[in-house]
């Protein structure tokens, strides 16, 4: 419901702001401005985004589905089962809703999507078996919502394609910031709920994993402020991240080979998803890319981030980040929606300017906040969401300051 209002509100507030520039700034050419940039908006979003799209994500998707057959899921959710068991006390080690939440952030950490949905949902279902309380979140529902809100994805599959088709020198080169990023997010929201439920963060496992963790993103970050130039920071984050990617492929074929599975059938099945994908977008990306060309032909875009320029400049901070601030702003509330902003500052900017950048490391640092609350509690019929919505906002403010830090540090 708030999109709805979101998107309506684009095109109402640009049309008073055109008829306001028309009737006392006598621009009798506004109009004009802003159709013309609708019928290019929709256009960009058909021919030049989600066709060539199609071509990305069938690959992509082809390969992921190479990765689950292979086992990739499996492997992970052995990986974190027993740091789940420790931040979850309240689900019983046998409960079914520890299996399904495991294989859920397991699939999410691929990038995978379509398999992450359904365990997700399973998972919610599953603990709302626990929940004494049917209309309320339980702890363990929060925790479970506020990881999920944190967004955390080793591989940004949409995010890399898109900078692909609009033509990005190297489209894999925010791979490692937007990995840091997300760890920021899904740091915050784990050690903030932890807290709040009074979950033992010092345990062994729970330390190591946090601060494993932690302390191996703090040494890259260290070792890169600290021993490279700007020049060797670009150089090895895209040869890190396009080996990490093509690293990745291949364990997934020779695993895939090991396990007797046909590779290439498996690829095919996966890739067909690609085209449906791509079309299934067509609607939404057009309706959002074009409620964008309305608000910043009008005009509305632009007095926005300068008002937000405006005020970081009376504080004394750099303003070279406003312009990325929508995506930012737009990602709690639509992922849709944000990934139109991410796409409108990288043609606009230029998709390998610093704020196309950092739209892309913005847009891959968290998750929808609200859509997942409606969606997830909404599976189960949960209307008190106590302080479900506060820590995952929390969460993807933790995901912008860590997106904003990493995109100075690369590309700044």
């Amino acid at each position: 419901m708030a999109l709805n209002y979101i998107w309506t509100g684009f095109f109402l507030v640009g049309f008073i702001a055109a008829l306001a520039q028309w009737l006392f700034l006598g621009d009798s050419e506004i109009f004009k401005r802003v159709i013309d940039g609708t019928f290019s908006s929709a256009k960009m979003a058909v021919m030049d985004i989600a066709l060539p799209l199609a071509g990305v994500m069938t690959l992509w998707l082809g390969i992921m589905n190479v990765g689950e057959k292979a086992g990739a899921i499996n492997l992970f959710a052995r990986i974190i089962a027993p740091f789940f068991s420790r931040i979850f006390p309240g689900v019983p080690r046998n409960h079914p809703a520890n299996g399904h939440m495991v294989m859920n952030f397991s699939a999410n950490i691929l990038g995978l999507d379509n398999a992450a949905t359904p365990f997700g949902l399973k998972a919610m279902e599953s603990l709302q078996t626990l929940n004494p309380h049917k209309d309320e979140a339980s702890d363990a529902q929060i925790m479970f919502l506020v990881i999920q809100t944190s967004g955390l994805t080793v591989i940004p599959l949409a995010i890399m394609a898109q900078r692909a088709i609009l033509g990005a020198a190297n489209p894999a080169d925010i791979f490692i910031p937007t990995l840091i990023a997300t760890f920021c997010s899904t740091f915050a929201g784990i050690v903030a709920v932890s807290l709040r439920q009074r979950i033992n963060l010092f345990d062994p496992v729970v330390f190591g994993w946090i601060g494993g963790l932690t302390a191996a993103i703090g040494g890259l970050v260290f070792y890169i402020t600290n021993y490279l130039d700007k020049s060797q920071i670009g150089h090895v984050s895209v040869v890190a991240a396009n080996l990490i990617l093509f690293s990745i492929i291949a364990a997934f074929m020779v695993a895939a080979l090991l396990k007797r599975v046909n590779v290439f059938e498996a690829f095919i099945e996966g890739a067909k998803g690609g085209i449906e994908t791509s079309l299934k977008i067509i609607p939404y990306l057009v309706g959002m890319l074009v409620a964008i060309s309305v608000v910043r032909n009008s005009g509305i875009l632009g007095l926005i981030v300068n008002g937000f320029a405006w005020v970081f400049t009376q504080l004394g901070i750099p303003t070279d980040f406003v312009g990325a601030l929508p995506t930012a702003l737009m990602k709690p509330l639509s992922g849709s929606g944000s990934r139109a902003m991410m796409i409108d500052a990288m043609t606009t900017y230029g998709v390998d300017s610093f704020v196309g950048r950092l739209a892309s490391i913005l847009q891959g640092a968290a998750d929808t906040t609200f859509y997942i609350v409606a969606l997830y509690f909404g599976s189960v019929g949960i209307r008190k969401t106590r302080y479900a919505i506060g820590y995952g906002l929390l969460a993807d403010l933790a995901g912008v300051i860590g997106a904003i830090f990493v995109a100075y540090l690369f590309f700044g």
